[in-house]
């Protein structure tokens, strides 16, 4: 009998971390499902099932959850999508000035501002871009 609650535990932590995301749930989760398996088939009593439970736990907290966090958690080696956009060169293609502009980047029309509101820049000049503000572009000629 205690091996089934021991199951339907490990079952019910691994479905809540769907909804934590932190890996400390389904750690527990799988705790609970050894002590099922261990207690079930040995019937070891409660005592034996809480050594087993508390034993495991600590040991998939402190050993695997790290390893699994620095598999899975870690940024990307590369951005991409909007936040690789800082630093790439961009062709005006209408004047860009405080009121706005429109400039080109990898085939892409984008809106665009100046990075400082004094300054204007023709069409085609090159610009590089500074930081995404929206659905803005922030460009800057360079030196």
């Amino acid at each position: 009998m205690a091996a089934i609650v021991w199951l339907v535990a490990g079952i019910l932590l691994a479905a809540a971390e769907m909804l934590t995301g932190n890996l400390v749930l389904i750690m527990l989760g799988v705790a609970a499902l050894v002590t099922a398996g261990v207690s079930g088939a040995t019937g070891a009593p409660i005592l034996v099932d809480a050594v087993v439970f508390g034993v495991s736990s600590i040991a998939l907290l402190a050993l695997v959850r790290p390893l699994l966090l620095r598999r899975y958690m870690s940024p990307p080696p590369h951005q991409t999508g909007v936040d690789a956009l800082p630093g790439k060169t961009a062709r005006v293609l209408e004047a860009v000035d405080e009121h706005g502009g429109r400039v080109k980047i990898d085939g892409e029309v984008w809106s665009a501002r100046p990075f400082d509101a004094s300054e204007s820049y023709a069409v085609g000049v090159t610009v590089y871009i500074m930081r995404i503000d929206g659905a803005h572009v922030v460009v800057w000629k360079g030196p």
